[in-house]
Parts: C-alpha cells; sequence; structure tokens
C-alpha cells in the first residue's frame, strides 16, 4: 500500500495508477458491451487522472507533506515529511495508458468530437510526459506506446527534447480543440473545447515556466507570444475536480477527525500568512490550544502557530499533547464535498507570468499580475461553499477585506530588489496549493527557485543517500531493469554517471 501511495502523490497533478477498470480487459470481456464509446474513455481516464487514488484521510494527508503545508504530529516519522518515501521510484504509468487514448480517438473517428478527442488524447500524453521528466529526468516518450509497431524497448529521449516535444503537443492539442465541438464524459470542463483550448496554452507557460533554467531566446518569444494571443484562463476557468455529496465522489479528507487531530499547519504557512495579515489562515487552520488556554481569542492572529516541520517526530508529538500548534482547520473533515482539487488556477497562470515579466522574457506590469492572482485565489475562498461562518474564527474573507489587501507587506515590492518580487510571487503561487494532496510541484518549485526557503534538518531528514541536501528526482521504475535494461543503462550513465540516486541532478534543475 505504502508504494502505491507514493505513486498517487508523485502523479496526482498528471496520470495517477489508480485505474478501477482496465479498457483493455472491457474490450475482451465476453459479459462487456463489444465497443466503446469516447465518451466512457475520457470519463474514465480523467477518473484515473485526477481523483485522488485512495479516497481516505490518512494517504490525502500524506500527499500534503512534500509542500511543508502541513506536519504529522505522530511519535512515527514519516517519509514523505522528511525528504523521502516509502517507494523512492517514478512510474511510466501515464505514458503506458497511450493505448487506452488511441482507443478513445479511434471510437470517436468520424463523428463531429474527433477533433475535441484528439486534443484531449495529446493533452494526457504531454502532460503525463511532462510529470514524469521533471520527476525523473530523461524518459521513453518519442517511442512510447508504439509496442504494436515492434517497439517494445523505447529509446529514452533526453530531457529537453522531452520538452521540446511535450510543448508541440500541448500546440496540436489547442488547434484540435480550436476544430472541435462540445464532448461527452468531461468531468472536469464539461466537454468544452473553448476552455480546454485556453488551459493547453495555460500549461505551455507552466512548461516554459518549469524549464526556466534551461530556456532559449526561442521559447521566450513563445512564451511572450502565448501570453499576447490572450487566450488564456479567466476565473471562471479553474481546472478543478468538483467533490459531491455522492459516496463516491468524496473529498479523500471527509470524516477524517482521527487524522486531523494529528495534522498541524507549518509554520512556513502560518508565519506567511501573518506577514500579510491573510485571512486564508482562519480557512487553514485552528487556533493552538495553548493559546486560547492563555487568554487569547481564536479572531486573533496571535493565537495561531505552525509546526516546524523539520522537528523530530517524538518532539512534535509531545507538542501536540501540549495544544502548542494550530491544527487544520474542522471544516476539511465537515462536509463530503470538500474544496474542489484544484489542479491548475487562473491564479497561478497569474504568477507563472509576473515571474517571467520579472525575468524580462516579455513586457508588462508584473505588479498586475500578482494583484491579480492574489486576488482571484482570495475571491475564490470567500465563495467557498464549505468555508461556512461557523468554522471562519470571525474573519471572513470580504471584498473590502480583498480591496485593501495590497498594504505592508503583502503590497508588492515595486522598490525592492528582484528577488525580493519573485520570493513575493512564488510564495503566493505555493500557497495555492494548501491540503491539495499534491504537494511535490511545490516542492520542486522551491528546488527551481530556493522559495519559500524549506528548513532541512540533516538530523531529522531520512535522505538515506545524503541528509544534508535536498532530493531532487526520483529513480526510475525497478522494472526498467528487466524490461528495458540497455536504454535505462544508457540514460542513467549519461545522466548521472551511472548511478540512478534521488540525489542526482537532472537537466531542468542544472
Amino acid at each position: 500500500m505504502k508504494g502505491k501511495i507514493f505513486i498517487a502523490i508523485t502523479w496526482l497533478i498528471v496520470f495517477t495508477l489508480s485505474s478501477c477498470t482496465d479498457f483493455n480487459e472491457l474490450n475482451t470481456d465476453p459479459n462487456a458491451p463489444t465497443s466503446v464509446t469516447p465518451d466512457l474513455l475520457a470519463t474514465q481516464l480523467m477518473k484515473d487522472a485526477y481523483r485522488f487514488w485512495n479516497v481516505n484521510p490518512t494517504d490525502f494527508g500524506s500527499g500534503n507533506l512534500w509542500a511543508k503545508h502541513t506536519v504529522l504530529l505522530e511519535t512515527n516519522p514519516n517519509p514523505y515529511q522528511y525528504y523521502y518515501s516509502y517507494y523512492p521510484y517514478g512510474s511510466f504509468g501515464a505514458l503506458q495508458k497511450l493505448t487506452n487514448l488511441q482507443l478513445m480517438e479511434e471510437a470517436a473517428k468520424g463523428n463531429p468530437t474527433e477533433s475535441s478527442f484528439k486534443g484531449l488524447a495529446l493533452f494526457f500524453k504531454a502532460t503525463g510526459g511532462f510529470g514524469m521528466t521533471v520527476e525523473m529526468g530523461d524518459i521513453p516518450y518519442s517511442e512510447a506506446g508504439k509496442a504494436v509497431d515492434g517497439i517494445t524497448q523505447p529509446k529514452y529521449d533526453k530531457q529537453a527534447d522531452v520538452f521540446k516535444q511535450v510543448l508541440d503537443d500541448l500546440k496540436l492539442a489547442e488547434a484540435n480543440f480550436a476544430k472541435g465541438a462540445k464532448f461527452g464524459g468531461d468531468i472536469m470542463y464539461g466537454g468544452d473545447p473553448v476552455k480546454w483550448r485556453r488551459l493547453c496554452n495555460a500549461w505551455q507557460l507552466k512548461v516554459l515556466n518549469t524549464m526556466s533554467k534551461k530556456i532559449t531566446a526561442e521559447q521566450k518569444a513563445r512564451f511572450a507570444e502565448i501570453v499576447a494571443a490572450g487566450n488564456l484562463l479567466t476565473e471562471a476557468d479553474n481546472f478543478q475536480l468538483v467533490y459531491t455529496e455522492n459516496t463516491n465522489a468524496s473529498h479523500p479528507f471527509f470524516n477524517g477527525e482521527s487524522r486531523r487531530i494529528n495534522t498541524a499547519v507549518s509554520d512556513l504557512v502560518v508565519n506567511a500568512l501573518k506577514l500579510t495579515n491573510d485571512r486564508r489562515l482562519f480557512y487553514f487552520a485552528e487556533p493552538a490550544a495553548e493559546k486560547i488556554t492563555g487568554g487569547l481569542k481564536d479572531n486573533d492572529f496571535a493565537a495561531y502557530v505552525g509546526a516546524p516541520t523539520e522537528l523530530s517526530a517524538d518532539q512534535l508529538a509531545l507538542n501536540r499533547a501540549a495544544g502548542k500548534y494550530s491544527l487544520v482547520n474542522k471544516r476539511y473533515v465537515a462536509l463530503r464535498s470538500g474544496d474542489p482539487m484544484l489542479y491548475f488556477t487562473y491564479s497561478e497562470q497569474c504568477f507563472i507570468i509576473a515571474e517571467a515579466i520579472e525575468e524580462g522574457w516579455l513586457p508588462g506590469s508584473a505588479q498586475t499580475y500578482y494583484e491579480n492572482g492574489v486576488k482571484a485565489i482570495l475571491k475564490y475562498y470567500m465563495g467557498l461553499p464549505s468555508a461556512t461562518a461557523a468554522n471562519l474564527h470571525s474573519m471572513p474573507i470580504t471584498q473590502s477585506y480583498i480591496d485593501g489587501y495590497f498594504t505592508g507587506e503583502a503590497a508588492y515590492k515595486t522598490g525592492g530588489t528582484k528577488a525580493d518580487r519573485i520570493k513575493q510571487i512564488i510564495t503566493q503561487r505555493w500557497l495555492l496549493d494548501f491540503f491539495q494532496g499534491n504537494g511535490l510541484f511545490s516542492y520542486r518549485t522551491f528546488l527551481r527557485t530556493g522559495y519559500p526557503e524549506f528548513p532541512l534538518n540533516p538530523a531529522t531528514s531520512l535522505n538515506p543517500d545524503d541528509p544534508k541536501v535536498y532530493p531532487k528526482r526520483w529513480k526510475y521504475p525497478p522494472n526498467e531493469l528487466t524490461t528495458n535494461a540497455d536504454n535505462y543503462n544508457k540514460a542513467v550513465q549519461e545522466q548521472y554517471d551511472g548511478y540512478d540516486g534521488i540525489n542526482k541532478t537532472p537537466w531542468w534543475l542544472q
């Protein structure tokens, strides 16, 4: 089970290995229909990609640890909290699903929705490949899914080439959606090809932003062209999975009180929100019991204390018993529908563009994009059905509060250094992922930018290769040693001097 937990955390933003239905089996089961619709295939592929792999509070709680948003307060140290994993390997599961994507395309041939399903297949291939290459380094991409052509041992493409191919596939996906019609089976955007076009463009910005250390002048120009074209996410286009009161569509943390009382908000989050007088603190956390006992009110910022992510598990457990920390807000366990799972928001798009402007990739006002991104996410929390007055500690986010947000440390540091402003942008982007179960991308953004600074204590780190450094990747799937050994060994030798280790630095971080 622990291995599956890791796979889910690693692949939550792209493709997980959580399918309940094998469509190859569906096609061969004599009791099943002799054909399937593209709508049905699309629905199952999206469920596999975007639902949390196992709807239970324990696994979901583990999924938030890498981002340093939350801290487990138990004596048994969770590796995800201390820079390691129960299963330190990546997965090629996304590209192994190319067969199902091809089936979906075939099933749509001749239909008015054919172009839309082509676009969807390309989007899934590209985002799956993007997640894998960021996770591990060089990967099989160009030859993946070609077993029918006799390619059972695909070559590993260089990471720079994978990024280029991913960008090209996203561009082609957008072009297909532009010709497409509304399609069925879409649990994310209701089959709206206009929204999918915008997402394909926004995801290209995300890929280019991720490779900022290696980006070329031509790629910077491409970023600027996409922004200038303007066909990007709006506030109404958040790419999110909405949970419901249906027992088969519950939020993973629903009814998880036994886990909530052992899960604190980190000091990184609490201190960042206190610094800017950000009322999301009252949506994310409960006041520390010790502070309330001492006479503070639950609407006082001073009543909230985050837990240090680098502290030993034993000490964290002792401090929990003493009521020293702010636990995650009770609202996260109260409603079956919970909060939507955010995968790509208008706010994140704004922060990506703000960073690019600061780096000189395109003209414009980074301040405007920064402020628009913050305002949008504050409006999102203001309107959340799960954010009931009873759980907001008399500190709701209101429009007047949003209008007056950008003062003091929350004001864009136009008079500061570029590093000051980049830190502001990345910190706000990091806060978007709070309690979303997808902490690994936030961790990798920290590796790329250094913000916010994640604490590392060699005495508590569980990194087996070197507890003094941050892991930078996961190892390749173990079965590659037997199923694709020559290509695996070549890739490891060329990238990592022959050692497939978690502390090795992939091309995009060099």
